[in-house]
């Protein structure tokens, strides 16, 4: 049982961090060890099971995992000296891998007792959850931002106003300019992109904002609009409609959803019964 805890280790610290347990920050160090101590007494009190004594493992699969683990390294000195700083040598990996593969094959075999999922189960889970495959409508934006501030000479509301009315237009004109109007002029972050703000959804913008966004035809100039921010041009670059994915097409993203969930739902009962047999 010796070498369990330094594999977990190594395991884990790929899994959670993609880094040796040599190189793990000392916070990180703390969470992989929470998580192996965690595993290891789960690992052992499984293992213990009937369950556990009827797994029998192709001798492909641990070499499979074994290698995976060598090509993590671009060396067999890399290798063999991490393992040595995990406290492992090639013969205690490779009876760990084992360990570890013949855990996860219990679990499966657990799983594999869930019970199935019937199209009534889908059929109920779509109707209970309609809002999950209802996407709300969405407009490709792209906006120019020219702030406002007082204290600055040429930043003055006046100064400010006039600076978008001539940006606007400009653009009423030669509306496919926008991005290059946006590179020049917006106080914006987003005029590196073009003053390109993406899809957005209704409830992503200030109201002043969305209640125009939304108002605009594809391929429409706002009007100036002024938000806490200051003024702002917008441009609707496409218009996607609200939708709604219809139940012969969500049917089988719902049944996989189903199927882990139970899955992994027998998984948890039948391991809290393992330690509540310990109690009692």
């Amino acid at each position: 049982m010796s070498e369990v805890q330094p594999y977990l280790t190594l395991k884990l610290a790929q899994e959670l961090f993609h880094k040796p347990p040599a190189s793990l920050e000392p916070e990180e160090r703390k969470r992989v060890d929470s998580v192996v101590a965690r595993q290891v007494k789960i690992e052992q009190r499984i293992l213990a099971t009937p369950e556990a004594a009827q797994v029998v493992l192709p001798a492909s699969s641990v070499e499979q995992a074994f290698a995976e683990i060598r090509a993590r390294y671009e060396s067999e000195d890399d290798f063999l000296a991490d393992l040595e700083k995990s406290g492992l040598d090639q013969e205690s990996l490779i009876a760990s891998i084992e360990r570890d593969l013949k855990f996860d094959a219990v679990l499966d075999r657990v799983a594999s007792r869930a019970a199935e999922v019937s199209e009534t189960d889908i059929e109920i889970f779509y109707h209970m959850h309609r809002d999950r495959f209802r996407r709300p409508e969405n407009r490709t934006l792209r906006h120019i931002l020219i702030t406002i501030n007082d204290t600055l000479h040429g930043s003055d509301r006046a100064s400010a106003r006039r600076k978008i009315d001539t940006v606007r237009t400009r653009l009423l004109k030669s509306p496919k300019r926008f991005a290059e109007q946006a590179t020049r002029y917006s106080e914006c972050p987003t005029a590196m992109n073009g003053g390109l703000l993406g899809a957005v959804q209704r409830g992503q913008l200030y109201p002043e904002l969305e209640k125009a966004a939304f108002m605009l035809q594809s391929g429409e100039i706002s009007r100036v609009i002024e938000s806490p921010m200051g003024f702002h041009v917008m441009h609707c670059a496409a218009i996607e409609s609200a939708s709604e994915t219809p139940l012969a097409a969500a049917r089988e993203k719902i049944r996989a959803h189903l199927v882990d969930s139970r899955r992994r739902a027998a998984q948890k009962e039948w391991i809290a019964s393992l330690f509540r047999q310990d109690a009692g």
